[in-house]
């Protein structure tokens, strides 16, 4: 059966047909995961966000705007990010470490863990200055743009048009232009 077919019977009551997307969509549940860190929880705290994301992603996708599996990483990518923001926010302790590992070229790379160190500290801070500055919305838009994300992906994961992220994502350069660039 094709996604689209297995997400059909699911939202039939099929337990099977959700067990099979889920089963099928776990690998790249766990790729995204992987890719971030959370100092004082476990590697399945990101994973469950995950795989909260793919359950959504199975209730919430519509057939003709994007293939699934594009659907599904990007609402993936969206759960993991979010608990990541909630981290910051303070109100969960053990997710306030949490930061991406670099990534290049789809491996992971560490040539001086030095060195990685002090990116990860360097982004973890980043993060925590703008998410200060930007609304939640920004702040969203503005760190899935920062991972690579294109508009068009960040506004088909949101279910939002592709003018409102270009404005999010115009509001947070100007907000951040004029407080990490202004001249003295």
């Amino acid at each position: 059966m094709t996604d689209e077919q297995l997400i059909k019977a699911s939202r039939s009551g099929d337990k099977n047909a959700e067990s099979e997307l889920l089963a099928k969509y776990s690998p790249l549940v766990k790729s995204i995961a992987a890719r971030f860190f959370l100092v004082g929880g476990t590697a399945d705290d990101l994973y469950q966000e995950g795989m909260i994301g793919l359950c959504s992603a199975i209730n919430t996708f519509s057939s003709g705007c994007a293939n699934f599996s594009t659907y599904a990483y990007t609402c993936v990518r969206n759960a993991v990010l979010d608990a990541i923001k909630k981290s910051l926010n303070g109100k969960n302790m053990p997710l306030n470490s949490s930061v991406p590992i670099v990534e290049i070229g789809g491996a992971l790379f560490s040539s001086d863990p030095e060195d990685e160190l002090i990116k990860r500290e360097q982004r973890t801070e980043f993060l925590q200055k703008i998410n200060k500055l930007l609304s939640a919305f920004e702040f969203k838009v503005t760190v899935m743009y920062l991972d690579g994300l294109t508009v068009a992906e960040i506004a088909a994961s949101m279910d939002k048009s592709v003018k409102s992220i270009g404005n999010a994502l115009t509001r947070a350069k100007n907000k951040l232009s004029k407080t990490y660039f202004m001249e003295d």
